[in-house]
């Protein structure tokens, strides 16, 4: 990958709250808010924006993320560049919205989009999952029918009762297909009846059954059902580990600590023999837009976190229906 040669840098920013429209359930728990981090990074009449979800799974939180990234602020007026930029902060949302703020300032100053600076294909319109949040089996069979004519819905469950939702949903949308997301909440007491419950509503990925960490007895069990590493796996340094368990990897910005190491790992899982999913927490448009240079190496597509919020921001992603488009470089990159 190139970088814009050194060049000084001024940084600014800031903790931004976005509605959700109603609210959002995972097995971790509700929320009615998106918290993010934008970091602005300008120079030479131009300004580079990114947007992180700190999280709290992870031990992030928007201050200390936001401290984070103006800790930055001296090396990028020295001249750090975004390659620099990867050996200096670790891998997570702080350094996600900077990397991602100094890829649209590349692309900005050369007056040109950022995949052409990257040597990536062009990113084209692809089909965005969009999510079922969790709850019981009448209330996501209920969500599920309003968006049953969707082409492809990610099922957020949550343990014991799964085998019933899943059941729900895909009665209330026999023709879509189907990934589900565990969030770490299955054990392995339940994970032999909760796969064979996914097989037999057709899900075709289930998306971390097992905690991070406590998920060698996917090497044990015979998987029905893809099964697909998030919490399991951030960056490069953490697919190895995952052979003969996961067929699949969530790739998230947040987690690879932005765009730069989120592009190596898809290249690296791919040349592994995984199948790659690319995903995002619930955030604007702008956290969106660098994910999308993963997609055209994508098996799965799941962007979907503006149409969970009351509103996006301005020159957001545009969806039509579950198609979502390329950014605008109003918009990032």
């Amino acid at each position: 990958m190139t970088s814009s040669p050194s060049r000084s840098i001024s940084l600014s920013a800031r903790i931004e709250r976005w509605p959700i429209a109603g609210s959002f359930t995972i097995s971790r728990g509700a929320k009615t808010e998106a918290v993010v981090v934008v970091a602005e990074a300008s120079c030479g009449g131009a300004t580079g924006r990114g947007e992180c979800v700190p999280y709290p799974r992870y031990g992030e939180t928007p201050e200390a993320t936001l401290a984070a990234i103006q800790a930055m602020q001296a090396a990028l007026a020295a001249g750090m560049d975004r390659i620099a930029l990867q050996a200096a902060m670790p891998a997570g949302a702080a350094r996600n919205a900077l990397d991602c703020a100094l890829a649209d300032l590349e692309a900005k100053l050369a007056g040109t989009r950022i995949w052409n600076l990257l040597g990536r294909p062009a990113p084209t319109p692809c089909t965005t999952a969009y999510t079922i949040s969790l709850g019981t089996p009448e209330a996501m069979a209920e969500a599920t029918a309003k968006a049953a004519h969707r082409q492809l819905l990610k099922v957020k469950l949550g343990g014991d009762g799964d085998g019933a939702r899943i059941k729900a949903v895909r009665k209330a949308a026999p023709a879509s297909e189907l990934i589900v997301d565990a969030n770490e909440a299955w054990t392995e007491a339940n994970l032999a009846a909760n796969l064979a419950a996914c097989a037999e509503a057709g899900v075709t990925l289930i998306e971390q059954p097992l905690p991070a960490g406590n998920d060698a007895a996917l090497e044990r069990i015979e998987r029905p059902v893809m099964v697909c590493a998030d919490e399991s796996v951030h960056d490069r340094a953490s697919l190895a580990a995952l052979r003969g368990r996961y067929d699949a990897v969530n790739i998230k910005l947040d987690k690879t600590g932005g765009l730069t190491e989120a592009l190596a790992m898809a290249d690296a899982a791919g040349a592994l023999g995984f199948e790659i999913m690319i995903g995002c927490m619930v955030a604007t448009s702008l956290a969106m837009a660098p994910a999308m240079l993963i997609a055209p190496a994508a098996r799965f597509v799941d962007l979907d976190g503006p149409l969970l919020l009351a509103r996006d921001r301005d020159h957001g992603l545009r969806y039509q229906g579950s198609l979502v488009y390329p950014p605008d470089a109003a918009l990032w990159g």
